[in-house]
């Protein structure tokens, strides 16, 4: 009724009006205001998140002597890419973005293979104490990774299995993991790495979700359980499995604590954009053993350059895969 009516000409949707006691005009008006008040507020969520990228990009093309103009605002005056190179030489660019790529991309892979294996198993199977392991899932979201920050290194400064590799070592010593990226695989395929219990947790709730029937079906068409879980329960939870790589991958991008535990003797570029204050000092010195004092201004200029560098891989894997991403979310909020 209502599209009818817009179009009608302006004296028929007045009367048209009127013979509805003013309600053509009440619901027109709720429907306009509804409509304003929803675009305000996605306009002022979309320029909170936009707004300090677009900042960091027009300070990054700046000179220092725009920084203390009081004119400049975020378009430069005085244009210039020299900050980036002084940033990719204070960060080891490209060869800490490299290692940073390679390091996530492997830490993502075996985390969501160990975790949808680990998910599913809860959500399917009965073994002994289940529910005792499933809340060793929950603790491992709840407990920060600092808590065991010791007991960590000092496993994998002296790793050894029943004293065997202390027995066959030359020097009767056990091994030292740390300062490679081991620590990290053994933690992977172990859920024990970073965020691993909340993967677990969010695959489970997914695979809880899908009918028993669809894996009964094919146990009666003679599928194994391997094959079950590969052909049907697998392709099905796609959206998820990508989601949980998308967060594994984001997280262990800008990780700190576990890089700087278990690479330190590898440039990521995590570690290197969190220490580029001690180093801006003596790069702009002209003499190696003497430190200059960097304004403050300059050092937040290189540092948001830096932090922009960081960001920009994570936006370009998002515009590729952020309809899996909706997808996903879509999916498990329709189970729910």
């Amino acid at each position: 009724m209502t599209a009818k009516t817009e179009r009608l000409p302006r004296t028929d949707r007045r009367s048209a009006n009127k013979k509805s006691g003013g309600y053509l005009l009440k619901a027109g008006i709720k429907k306009w205001t509804v409509s304003i008040v929803r675009g305000l507020l996605i306009f002022g969520l979309c320029f909170m998140i936009i707004q300090p990228m677009l900042t960091r990009f027009g300070s990054s093309l700046m000179q220092e002597k725009d920084l203390y103009d009081a004119t400049v605002v975020l378009l430069p005056r005085n244009v210039t890419l020299e900050n980036y190179k002084i940033v990719a030489d204070l960060t080891v660019f490209p060869q800490s973005m490299l290692n940073t790529l390679w390091t996530s991309l492997i830490v993502s892979v075996l985390q969501v293979i160990a975790c949808t294996l680990v998910g599913y198993g809860f959500a399917r199977y009965e073994f002994p104490l289940k529910r005792f392991w499933f809340a060793c899932v929950v603790l491992i979201i709840v407990i920060p990774p600092q808590t065991i920050a010791t007991p960590l290194y000092m496993n994998f400064r002296y790793f050894d299995i029943f004293g065997i590799f202390k027995t066959f070592s030359p020097k009767g010593e056990p091994l030292n993991l740390l300062s490679s990226i081991v620590p990290y695989l053994l933690m992977s395929i172990t859920c024990m790495g970073l965020k691993d219990g909340l993967y677990i947790y969010m695959l489970r709730q997914y695979f809880n979700g899908i009918p028993k029937s669809l894996e009964e079906a094919a146990y009666v068409d003679g599928c194994s359980t391997l094959r079950t879980f590969r052909t049907i329960m697998l392709p099905d939870a796609m959206p998820t499995v990508l989601s949980c790589f998308l967060f594994s991958f984001v997280w262990q991008w800008t990780d700190l604590f576990y890089t700087r535990n278990f690479l330190k003797g590898m440039p990521i570029y995590s570690t290197e954009l969190s220490s580029i204050l001690t180093r801006m000092s003596r790069y702009f010195s002209a003499d190696a053993e003497k430190a200059v004092v960097v304004p403050p201004a300059r050092q937040q200029q290189l540092v948001a350059i830096g932090v922009l560098i960081c960001c920009i891989p994570l936006i370009i894997l998002y515009i590729f895969t952020q309809r899996t991403f909706v997808e996903s979310i879509a999916m498990s909020g329709s189970k729910e």
